[in-house]
Order: C-alpha cells, then sequence, then structure tokens
C-alpha cells in the first residue's frame, strides 16, 4: 500500500487547470456577485438568467460546477439538473451541481439534497461560503491547507506535545485508510469514527480533512446519505493528510 514518494516538491498535485463554473440566477445582484467572487477565487465564471439558458449551456459546454437557483423563469434548480442528468449528450451531465436559494428550510434542502445536489447554498452568502463551495469541485482544491502548524501548536501547546500527537494520528488514519472500503458511509460506526476523528484533526493542525470530515457528516445529517464525489474528495484529503505526516511514503 506504501510506495516510495512520486509527489513534487510541495507534496501536491498539479491542479493548475482552471476551473469552470456556470451562475444560473434571474437576480441580476446575486448573479454579479456569484460571478465576481468565483473570479476571485481564481475560477472561470459564466453566467445565465433563466433555467433553459442554463439547460443549453449545460448541455453545450463542460462545466466543473453549476450554481443553479432554485426559482428562475422556465425552469429552477432542481428541474435543469434533472434535463442535464437525463441527457448523455450533456457536456455538464456528471458535473458537481449546487443549489443556491435566498428562502430554504430543511426539507427543502433535504430534498434538493435527494435529488442529487451536492450541496446547498443559502443567500445571502459571502466568499467564506463560496469557498467551501469551491472545495467540493474537485479532490486537489482546498479551502484549507493539510496541515496548519500554528493551530497545532494552538491546541498541544508545545512543538514535542504537537509531534506526538501527529505521530498517533497518523496511525490512526492509516488504518482508517485501511479499512475505509469495508465501511458503510450511513453505518454508525462511520459516524462514530468521523466523530473522533474531527477532535484528532483539530489537535493536530489536520484543518484540510477536518474540513472534508464536517462535508461527510453534513451529508449524513442531511439525509444519511453520502455522495460518491463527497467520499472522493475525503479519500483524497484522508491520502495527502497521510503523506504530509510522513513525506517519506505515498498512499497507492
Amino acid at each position: 500500500m506504501f510506495n516510495t514518494p512520486t509527489s513534487g516538491p510541495s507534496g501536491s498535485p498539479d491542479c493548475s487547470n482552471t476551473l469552470r463554473v456556470l451562475v444560473a440566477d434571474d437576480d441580476p445582484a446575486s448573479r454579479l456577485f456569484l460571478v465576481e467572487a468565483m473570479r476571485t477565487l481564481g475560477l472561470s465564471a459564466e453566467a445565465c438568467n433563466d433555467g433553459p439558458s442554463a439547460i443549453a449551456r449545460g448541455r453545450e459546454e463542460t462545466f466543473d460546477l453549476l450554481l443553479l437557483d432554485c426559482r428562475m423563469p422556465g425552469a429552477g434548480a432542481e428541474e435543469v439538473l434533472s434535463e442535464l442528468r437525463a441527457d448523455p449528450q450533456a457536456h455538464s451531465g456528471e458535473s458537481t451541481a449546487v443549489a443556491t436559494s435566498a428562502d430554504m428550510d430543511a426539507a427543502q434542502r433535504q430534498q434538493l439534497i435527494s435529488s442529487g445536489f451536492t450541496d446547498v447554498l443559502q443567500k445571502p452568502c459571502d466568499l467564506a461560503d463560496l469557498r467551501r463551495i469551491v472545495s467540493l469541485v474537485h479532490p486537489l482544491i482546498s479551502t484549507q491547507p493539510v496541515l496548519d502548524d500554528s493551530q497545532g501548536l494552538a491546541s498541544t501547546g508545545n512543538p514535542q506535545i504537537l509531534q506526538a500527537m501527529r505521530s498517533l494520528l497518523r496511525d490512526e488514519l492509516v488504518a482508517l485508510y485501511q479499512e475505509l472500503d469495508s465501511l458503510r458511509p450511513e453505518s454508525p460506526a462511520f459516524a462514530d469514527r468521523l466523530h473522533r476523528l474531527r477532535a484528532s484533526c483539530g489537535f493536530c493542525g489536520a484543518v484540510a480533512l477536518a474540513e472534508r470530515v464536517v462535508q461527510v457528516r453534513d451529508c449524513l445529517a442531511s439525509g444519511g446519505r453520502v455522495p460518491e464525489d463527497v467520499l472522493g474528495r475525503f479519500r483524497q484529503t484522508l491520502i495527502s493528510t497521510i503523506e504530509a505526516l510522513d513525506p517519506h511514503v505515498t498512499v497507492a
């Protein structure tokens, strides 16, 4: 399972390609903010102002992320996503989709997650909210560094204790990685592991993995099902954290 390292000096794979976002929203102010915010975060963003236009663009072009407003003329977020998912020729048929809404209750959020949305973004939102959404798009993109020494030192008190805690965390993560395929994401055992892992990450400054744990737990809390793309990002960040804790190995 452990091989000779193959990553570059930073230990991070290359993810220099600009990701593309389709923003579909009939409110001009929301549309402008979302587009400009995504560009500020380094993504390429395109906008449209109704459901039929979103469907057309999603069929014609490949977008990494779809931000779809729940209430648009012609078709809301659910209808747009349903059309794209059902069309095998749609270039964005498998893209990560996030619903946006200014008015959302728990039942509506659950309905959207069950319909195939990875997350729901409540408006108004800020850049911190959008950084979290961007982290959903690709396993190599996170809003946080893999390890944050300042957070770890603040939690543990001194470098020696931090190093000892990180050694224990590395062993815990290796064990989890080995068992991951046999754990059912919806099982109480997996939820318990996530609960304990969140605390361990906090003590050790493993902030990127802590962020992924929260994403998985949010999915479980919303409806008991964890989408495959969310699990994939969790697995990738788990691997990256193991490699950061022990730079002499990579995980295959």
